[in-house]
């Protein structure tokens, strides 16, 4: 299987690559083939809203979205890393969420499978509520199949990330895969 991580953190050596890095591990161990995308350094601008596209043609914008479509169009599951910035994903992750609009049928028909890894330093339990729900309105809107979420509770610093329960539920769940 081919799977494509869309890393949304602008910290490259924060709890969110742990995640995603323990992930990648358990996928590859498991024989897949695993690409990380740094969608936080990559040129990505919002969506304009001007409908060019038809909501499934060309972009008028050309910039490094183009990559991360095809990328997409071509893997067998998406996985979405993110901090959790004021209880939703990142900026960054979520202007290449909305540049899907371009694509949108695309994605629908491929059936791509989907997860979830994220991380904050609140440890409520209500601390995901809101992104999980965008999460899963998104799985259900285009036609993934979840296959898990990891919800760091508590990892407010890469130490702290390491030393909790996440890292290994992380890679689990791409060795499940």
């Amino acid at each position: 299987m081919k799977i494509v991580i869309l890393m949304g953190s602008p910290n490259r050596n924060g709890s969110t690559s742990i995640l995603a890095e323990n992930f990648k591990k358990g996928a590859e161990k498991s024989g897949h083939d695993v690409k990380v995308i740094d969608v936080c350094h990559a040129d990505v601008r919002p969506c304009t809203g001007c409908v060019a596209c038809g909501y499934e043609g060309e972009c008028v914008q050309h910039d490094d979205n183009e990559h991360i479509r095809k990328a997409l169009l071509s893997c067998d599951m998406v996985v979405f890393a993110t901090p959790l910035y004021y209880y939703g994903m990142s900026a960054q992750l979520k202007t290449v969420v909305d540049r899907f609009c371009a694509y949108n049928s695309s994605l629908n028909r491929r059936h791509l499978r989907s997860a979830l890894l994220t991380v904050a330093w609140n440890a409520d339990g209500w601390t995901f509520d809101a992104l999980t729900a965008h999460y899963k309105t998104l799985v259900r809107y285009i036609n993934f199949e979840d296959k898990g979420m990891v919800l760091g509770y508590g990892c407010g610093s890469p130490s702290m990330t390491r030393s909790s329960k996440y890292p290994e539920q992380a890679y689990k769940l791409g060795r499940s895969l």
